[in-house]
């Protein structure tokens, strides 16, 4: 029962036993007089019961007093007393708790002393466990430092996801890299540990490369990878090898099953460049040098003959000096030349056609809807291409094949002709014109919401291939028909052959691994499983309906229940206007300090990629996320997560405490705070007193992110307006 209730239920009991009491007190007093006395002794009592009635107010005001000292002893001091205690459970050290009854009396403080003895032991008991585990486990922190070490000297970047694509891993390669591709914002790298690859990778992409793996593994292939050319969004080239990482299997027939994959990323764009300027080169010096070169030639033949006039030797003389001279200038025009490329050279990989054909079956039937059979490829045909620009192009043409001619049956054949390979995709009974097979040809390939610049012709250039139409007159089919570069077969080792765990890391097991449950609301999620990203703004004052801006953000993540400092993100902010000369004590930050810094609207676009996908935090999170939603009209960009408020959590956690400051919470949950009223570090005191306060909502049966908000809207503070 809350304060409030006893309180009001203790008053109206006391008000109705005094009232009894006086009140039989009277009857009791006049049932006892002879009956001449009782009329003048009840016209005395009217005329002048001032006094009995100032001895009930007295009686009233001894019953608040008495009632309000049974609260503080008996009520109010045991539940702090209690919050307490259940904080000192779970804190490194022992605080003081002879203070904390409240004049709760010696009994209490004898107990307070009793449960700070058992926290001590039970602290000495914990340090020599600790000590414990830290001896068995420095020869792995060893060799944590090692793949460190490793991973640091590796020029290539490295990023490990788990299924759901969410970095696991990554080294000091891949963060620069990234920081790059961010562009000049801020201060921040789009990589970070529980952030999504797919924010920077296509998701489309990726998942075809798994795919392809998965088919490999299937086959019995011993060590799959896939490797793909994409761009990111700031237009950057990367050349990426996937390779699977797997689970570590519990029989040793058991199949393997995949538990993430890593990635190599090469940053090519440059190289591309360079490669594709040369091409033009050499283009140029062949095809333009062809017409003088057959002049010279000509020329040269000419004046082989003796008897040739002098006039006319000179003649030709001049042809071969005017050729040669404008040759001359061609090359030197050419080399200094600096023109776009011709067309981007693609990097193709070797892949199992009849593997090809399994993906682009499932494709198009998953697409479009229309059956499609495979009807020939034997397992020694293998294809170099870009499968996933080739699986776009099959998809497309079969797309429109079921919506403007109503094809409902589709075939796949793979056969190899020479050096080449031919891709057919066949369907019964209806032709189609030479305009309209050029026109799929050169239009962009739409499917559905999906825009894609590229034609057929542009994929087709990659394999340096070709595609036509044809007609099978006897069976009455028609089939496109793509001539494509084959590949050298690749013998494969059977997956019964291959020593069970030799692809696992050698040194490590992940528990980030285990994929989250991503097809759940997120209000149905456990809290420990949650991805977080705590933070606060120091602003230019407390109004930000009225001109306040912001001047910096700081967070960090949480990921798994893991603090991860070294994600944290940290920008101060021109707010456009002057710092009030009032509220520079506060976080300290000068005019000086912001001058020449981005502004919010540069700011928000990278710290809404660095919180996307997360669930939000901070203290009086009421305050922070009005000047972030003020801003949502100038930015286009809405922070619609889902959000938890510290304070709001700390009035669910301890209804009973007077503050719910986040000093006051930090001091009572024993956590050191450094850098407060700066950004990045109440963003920091907030992540490690969210963290405390997880297992304690667990205690009131509230574990998960629905459960947590649900209480949160309960208490006074989700009143708060700004």
């Amino acid at each position: 029962m809350k304060r409030s209730r006893v309180w009001l239920l203790a008053a109206l009991l006391t008000v109705v036993a005094i009232a009894l009491w006086a009140g039989l007190a009277l009857w009791l007093t006049a049932l006892s007089m002879p009956q001449e006395l009782r009329g003048p002794w009840l016209d005395a009592l009217h005329g002048h019961g001032a006094p009995l009635v100032l001895a009930v107010l007295v009686l009233l005001a001894a019953a608040g007093v008495f009632w309000r000292d049974l609260d503080r002893r008996f009520l109010r001091a045991p539940r702090q007393l209690a919050e307490r205690i259940r904080l000192l459970t779970r804190s490194d050290s022992v605080q003081p708790l002879d203070s904390l009854h409240n004049g709760g009396g010696q009994a209490l403080a004898e107990v307070a002393r009793s449960v700070a003895e058992l926290v001590g032991q039970r602290d000495a008991l914990r340090q020599d466990i600790q000590a414990q585990v830290q001896a068995a486990s420095q020869a792995v922190q060893e060799e944590r430092n090692r793949l460190a070490a490793l991973m640091a000297e590796l020029t290539q970047s490295v990023v490990v996801c788990n299924l759901d694509g969410r970095i696991l891993l990554y080294n000091r390669r891949a963060r620069l890299q990234f920081r790059a591709l961010a562009g000049d914002a801020a201060d921040t790298a789009w990589v970070g540990i529980g952030r999504s690859i797919y924010a920077l990778l296509d998701r489309a992409m990726l998942a075809h490369a798994l795919d392809n793996i998965h088919q490999r593994l299937a086959r019995g292939a011993s060590h799959p990878s896939s490797q793909f050319l994409t761009s990111t969004p700031s237009g950057q080239l990367l050349r990426v090898q996937m390779s699977p990482v797997h689970q570590a299997q519990v029989a040793a027939e058991a199949a393997p099953e995949l538990a993430g994959f890593v990635l190599l990323l090469d940053n090519v764009t440059t190289a591309f460049a360079q490669e594709a300027e040369r091409d033009q080169l050499l283009l140029g010096l062949t095809e333009g040098h062809r017409a003088a070169l057959a002049n010279v030639q000509a020329a040269v033949d000419m004046l082989a003959f003796d008897d040739l006039d002098p006039v006319m030797r000179e003649r030709f003389l001049g042809v071969v000096r005017e050729e040669v001279r404008r040759m001359s200038t061609r090359i030197t025009e050419l080399v200094a030349q600096n023109t776009e490329a011709l067309k981007t050279r693609w990097p193709l990989e070797d892949m199992p056609g009849h593997d090809f054909l399994l993906a682009t079956q499932r494709r198009i039937q998953a697409q479009t809807g229309c059956e499609t059979l495979i009807e020939s490829c034997t397992d020694e045909v293998w294809v170099k291409v870009d499968s996933f620009g080739l699986l776009q192009v099959m998809t497309y043409l079969a797309n429109r094949l079921v919506d403007e001619f109503e094809v409902r049956l589709l075939h796949l054949r793979l056969q190899t002709q020479g050096d080449k390979v031919h891709l057919d995709l066949l369907w019964a009974g209806t032709a189609m014109s030479t305009e309209t097979v050029m026109s799929w040809e050169l239009d962009p390939m739409h499917l559905g919401q999906d825009r894609n610049p590229l034609t057929v012709r542009d994929v087709m250039d990659r394999h340096s291939g070709v595609m036509w139409f044809e007609r099978e007159r006897v069976r009455h089919r028609s089939f496109f028909r793509m001539v494509l570069p084959s590949a050298q077969a690749q013998t494969s080792v059977e997956a019964a052959q291959l020593v069970r765990g030799d692809s696992r890391p050698e040194f490590f097991d992940f528990d980030l691994f285990k994929p989250s449950a991503q097809h759940h609301d997120l209000d149905d999620l456990p809290l420990s499983s949650l991805t977080y990203t705590v933070f606060d703004t120091e602003t230019t004052g407390l109004n930000p309906t009225q001109g306040d801006e912001i001047i910096q953000i700081g967070a960090t993540r949480i990921v798994n229940g893991k603090l991860f400092r070294q994600e944290a993100f940290e920008q101060l902010i021109d707010p456009g206007r002057r710092i009030p000369a009032s509220s520079i004590p506060i976080h300290g930050i000068t005019q000086d300090m912001v001058e020449g810094k981005p502004r919010l609207a540069d700011i928000l676009p990278v710290f809404h990629a660095y919180a996307q996908d997360t669930v939000l935090v901070a203290h009086n999170a009421a305050f922070d996320m009005k000047f972030l939603q003020l801003k949502e009209q100038e930015t286009g960009l809405r922070f619609d997560q889902p959000v938890l408020d510290t304070l709001m959590l700390s009035a669910v956690i301890h209804p009973n405490q007077e503050s719910h400051r986040l000093e006051a919470i930090a001091e009572r949950m024993n956590i050191t705070v450094l850098g407060r009223h700066t950004a990045l570090g109440d963003a920091m005191v907030t992540a490690e007193v969210f963290l405390r306060m997880v297992p304690l909502l667990a205690e009131q049966g509230i574990t998960t992110l629905g459960q947590a908000r649900e209480a949160a809207q309960k208490t006074y503070y989700a009143r708060l307006k700004y």
